[in-house]
């Protein structure tokens, strides 16, 4: 992406822009479809948080058109994904990580959240679900695990928004545990 860790982190972990991020991931979206999605967030701090996402490179103009006197983008993610590259997450310290983290929970807790706000709420019918496992895995299976996951998943991140299809938020969290809950070793 060619973006600083820390470049990264000040534009993409704000609650508005995360919430712009979210609502076009996996499709195209105007700022008026955005401004549709998000009504609680003011018109023009809602333009000015798009307009700082696109000039980073987190979001990407994909088509301009005419309407009546004015042109209207229409907005993708970039196509390699809004993940920090390799590079900035193996530098990142601890702290980032964590800053990281919390806006990725509270990503998962804003979209529960606005689940809930539905005025009939149906788990199983919804398809909504949370759970917490434990595997007990040596490195080989693990990766094998992965790999399966991966070779599941991919497919059905080429399927294209519209008809029938309900997006549908999957967030992973693996973390090895030590054991009996005894703190990580320093190093």
């Amino acid at each position: 992406m060619g973006i600083s860790t820390e470049r990264w982190a000040e534009l993409a972990l704000h609650p508005v822009r995360i919430r712009i991020l979210t609502a076009v991931a996996g499709t195209r979206r105007t700022a008026s479809d955005l401004a549709g999605l998000l009504p609680d967030v003011p018109q023009a701090t809602l333009y000015r948080q798009i307009a700082a996402l696109a000039k980073a490179g987190l979001l990407e103009v994909v088509e301009e058109r005419k309407v009546g006197g004015a042109t209207e983008r229409v907005y993708a993610l970039p196509e390699d994904g809004l993940t920090p590259s390799a590079e900035a997450l193996a530098s990142a310290s601890p702290e980032e990580h964590a800053r990281y983290f919390t806006a990725f929970v509270s990503t998962l807790l804003s979209e529960f959240s606005r689940y809930l706000t539905k005025e009939h709420i149906d788990l199983v019918a919804d398809g909504v679900g949370y759970h917490q496992l434990v595997l007990h895995l040596d490195d080989e299976e693990f990766a094998r695990f992965a790999q399966g996951f991966a070779e599941l998943v991919q497919p059905l991140l080429a399927k294209e928004p519209g008809g029938d299809r309900t997006p549908r938020l999957l967030a992973t969290i693996l973390l090895p545990l030590t054991k009996g809950g005894d703190p990580w070793p320093q190093s």
